[in-house]
């Protein structure tokens, strides 16, 4: 059977696959949530917005032909994930994730691990601090109960709305970052605590590394728990699950 794959995208990752399997001469689609006005252009056709839940994606599946999917959410999309698994378990459609490990301490770093978005505010609620707050447009609000604190706010997208922080300053960027532009990030806004998402990866790692050099605390919320699946770590791994080892062997990626 000649595979028809749905990438379930927005990481560099899920970029990093469909490049490699456009490549491979592989079909396939990259789907998007549609938080992001602008997605990175894909080598591949795109769709964007949500499928309407388990049977919404179950649907699509059957309708759209699809063979396989890859999970390569970001590793906080836990709903998306858990559809993914309910409704290819439900299709007979075999499904894998493209997965990043998460980030773990090293020499220098000062964390104070949270389990959740919760978490974070409630660690939040203390004499006020010039902060970073690294988790995304969607949670602005949940940070609402402290409003003592500076807050700086890295954002793909322009906000649309006012801010639900009245002490607030935007910085409109899409990552990759470098360190030394993070640590000259925090220094000029004078940033004394980082809160972060466990996202994993190179991509965002940028402000845990300036962080550690600039011996700076960080609140790091850990992942959400997602149910058990097939998981790789490379989108070589991901075209030998589609028996195409070769076209990327060839490669020299």
């Amino acid at each position: 059977m000649t595979p028809n794959l749905l990438i379930l995208g927005g990481t560099m990752e899920a970029t990093a696959l469909a490049r490699a399997v456009a490549e491979a001469g592989i079909a396939g689609t990259v789907s998007f949530a549609g938080r992001v006005a602008r997605p990175v252009r894909q080598p591949l056709p795109q769709r964007v917005g949500g499928f309407g839940g388990v049977a919404g994606l179950r649907a699509f599946l059957a309708e759209a032909g699809i063979t396989h999917v890859v999970d390569a959410t970001h590793p906080f999309a836990a709903q998306m994930s858990r559809n993914a698994i309910e409704a290819c378990a439900e299709a007979r459609v075999p499904l894998i994730a493209l997965t990043r490990p998460p980030w773990v301490p090293q020499p220098g770093d000062d964390w104070q691990r949270v389990p959740d978005i919760a978490g974070a505010v409630a660690a939040l609620d203390q004499p006020a601090r010039r902060v970073m707050l690294a988790v995304g447009r969607m949670h602005l609000a949940d940070f609402a109960p402290n409003p003592q604190h500076f807050y700086l706010l890295r954002l793909v997208d322009p906000p649309k709305e006012a801010l639900p922080l009245p002490n607030a300053e935007v910085v409109v960027s899409r990552g990759p970052f470098t360190e030394a532009d993070d640590r000259a990030l925090m220094e000029r806004h004078g940033i004394d605590l980082v809160v972060s998402k466990n996202a994993g990866g190179k991509g965002a790692y940028a402000k845990i590394a300036a962080a550690r050099a600039l011996s700076l605390p960080v609140i790091m919320i850990d992942r959400p728990a997602i149910p058990p699946r097939p998981e790789v770590a490379t989108p070589e791994e991901v075209l030998d699950w589609l028996g195409h080892p070769a076209s990327v062997t060839e490669r020299g990626v």
